[in-house]
């Protein structure tokens, strides 16, 4: 009869080797762009994973290693839940002799772009804003701007459609977040410190810039997959939540610190009345999606516009629930430039600085809301074109001098109208036309191509006495990115209805892609590469170590 024959004891010398050969496979990430791990919502456990290509559990993340094709770096993922409005545009007190920015584009070749740069103080003079300054950029090495890449690479695998960049927070970096028609949302993390020249390397570029500045801080954070239609809109109104529209008309609420779904807001699909020309849905379906929505901002309220849709939808944040419906009248699309075979649909929506009023923009002009929801004014180009984008410029003239807003243009302008008219007695009676002050670019400047999206930068390059001046990004379809500087914008005036040309270009930038979306925001953290980063890192390193063989 045989014998089983238990087995032996283990030695302690196989003990540890068996032990640190788990631990070796347990400390060890998966690095590199093919390293998913699914995370799961936490409200249900069957639901579809909302975030891949992340290390870690759940609950407590681990450090993620994916990053950047173009500049390989690493920096834990840190985040911040605060509920403050963001800001409309970033602020500083620069004391050095140049100011950095860092530009982030989007492109129908799938192409995320990061660019830095570097501007001269000198360009950056105090200049009345009605001297038709068009010239270019000094050819002066010292006085021009340096453009420099900071990564360059195909982050999806269709058009970027939106970009997002998270407000300002006492952190050294932020949020940003990239859309495209893959269904997909890409999440980085950005350092808010400029590279220094030993970070500088000679890498191949597919721009006009050949010089790279790598920042190792710079990393990806992986790719939301909640969503199953194309992404149209994205937007941190705080560094703690992301809001992303879709075309299924649904606009989600995530919270950066585990990148869960808080809420989801879910507007009704229109019904269908005929198929416009232009129509991209599919056959069988309805023309559907969510083109832009605005938060209020005490972050309460938000308003959305929709695609097949002729009216203004308000939702309540504090309940996730829908507070009201504003359909817009006839005469108001009539009088805005929708004509009977346009589709009336709103294209932009935004609040003004103060939250008092809205701005409904639709394809050749806009209307102005007061609280009440009454409209209040009209904002047509002159000659009528088609509008694109539109932004809140912050107030940097004299008191009293009234909010602006700019749009950029069909033909290639930015123009600034001031909303400030009265309200007016009917809704349904002629509304008064804003005041067009100023106009940027145009065929004055010899700027004809279409401006797709641009941003709005303050900065405050002398001391506090003088007023701050405004730097303005425009990214035109050609994959032209131009900086514009202006001064003096709150003081001009429009005498005989006609705009005044204002700002002076200090830099322009071929990036050799259609750009579909921009941001932008100031590198006013610490340097990289600096006497106190360098003691940071050799910091953590020890920590690293020490941990390391305390495991051990």
């Amino acid at each position: 009869m045989a014998t089983k024959t238990a087995p032996g004891p283990i030695s302690g010398k196989r003990k540890r080797e068996e032990s640190h050969t788990n631990a070796a496979e347990t400390k060890r990430p998966a690095v590199g762009p093919e390293a998913k791990v699914t995370f799961k919502d936490a409200a249900d456990s069957s639901a579809k994973p909302s975030l891949v290509q992340r290390t870690g559990s759940a609950k407590a993340p681990a450090r993620p290693e994916t990053v950047f094709p173009t500049n390989a770096g690493t920096l834990a993922s840190e985040t911040n839940g605060s509920s403050a409005p963001a800001p409309l545009a970033s602020t500083i007190e620069s004391h050095d002799g140049d100011i950095h920015l860092q530009l982030v584009t989007g492109s129908y070749e799938r192409v995320l772009h990061g660019i830095s740069a570097k501007i001269p103080r000198k360009l950056l003079r105090t200049k009345p804003a009605s001297d038709q300054d068009v010239e270019g950029p000094s050819t002066d090495a010292d006085n021009a701007v340096r453009f420099s890449n900071t990564f360059l690479f195909a982050a999806h695998a269709s058009s970027i459609r939106c970009l997002a960049i998270s407000p300002s927070t006492e952190s050294d970096k932020r949020y940003l977040a990239t859309g495209s028609s893959d269904e997909r949302t890409n999440v980085y993390s950005i350092s808010t410190a400029p590279s220094t020249h030993n970070h500088q390397v000679d890498l191949p570029s597919l721009a006009s810039t050949s010089s790279t500045s790598e920042n190792p801080r710079n990393r990806s954070l992986g790719s939301l997959i909640h969503h199953d239609r194309a992404i149209t809109r994205l937007e941190f109104p705080a560094k703690g939540k992301l809001f992303s529209a879709v075309e299924d008309n649904t606009i989600a609420i995530s919270r950066t610190r585990d990148w869960t779904v808080l809420s989801s807001i879910k507007a009704p699909i229109p019904k269908p009345q005929g198929r416009p020309s232009g129509d991209t849905a599919a056959p069988g379906e309805t023309p559907a999606g969510v083109n832009d929505f605005a938060i209020h901002p005490s972050q309460k309220l938000m308003l959305s516009v929709g695609r097949g849709e002729r009216c203004l939808r308000l939702w309540n944040l504090m309940t996730g629930k829908k507070a009201g419906v504003l359909n817009f009248d006839r005469s108001l699309l009539s009088q805005a430039g929708e004509g009977k075979y346009s589709s009336g649909e709103g294209r932009q929506v935004l609040w003004t600085a103060a939250g008092d009023a809205y701005i409904v923009g639709f394809e050749r002009g806009a209307a102005v809301f007061g609280i009440d929801s009454r409209p209040k004014a009209l904002i047509t180009p002159s000659p009528i074109t088609k509008l694109h984008q539109f932004r809140m410029v912050p107030p940097v003239g004299q008191a009293g001098s009234g909010e602006l807003v700019a749009i950029s243009t069909e033909d290639g302008r930015i123009l600034f109208f001031r909303v400030d008219a009265t309200v007016s007695a009917d809704g349904k009676d002629k509304l008064p036309p804003c005041t067009c002050v100023a106009q940027l670019g145009g065929a004055e400047a010899g700027i004809g191509g279409r401006i797709k999206d641009f941003e709005v930068l303050t900065l405050q390059v002398e001391e506090p006495p003088a007023p701050p001046m405004l730097v303005i990004i425009t990214a035109s379809s050609d994959g032209a990115i131009r900086l514009w500087c202006v001064a003096g914008l709150g003081s001009v005036s429009a005498e005989g209805g006609a705009p005044q040309q204002v700002g002076s270009l200090l830099g322009t930038l071929e990036t050799g892609s259609r750009i579909t979306c921009l941001g932008a925001f100031v590198l006013d953290g610490k340097a990289v590469g600096s006497v106190a980063d360098e003691a940071e890192e050799a910091e953590t390193g020890a920590n690293e170590n020490s941990e390391g063989s305390e495991n051990e």
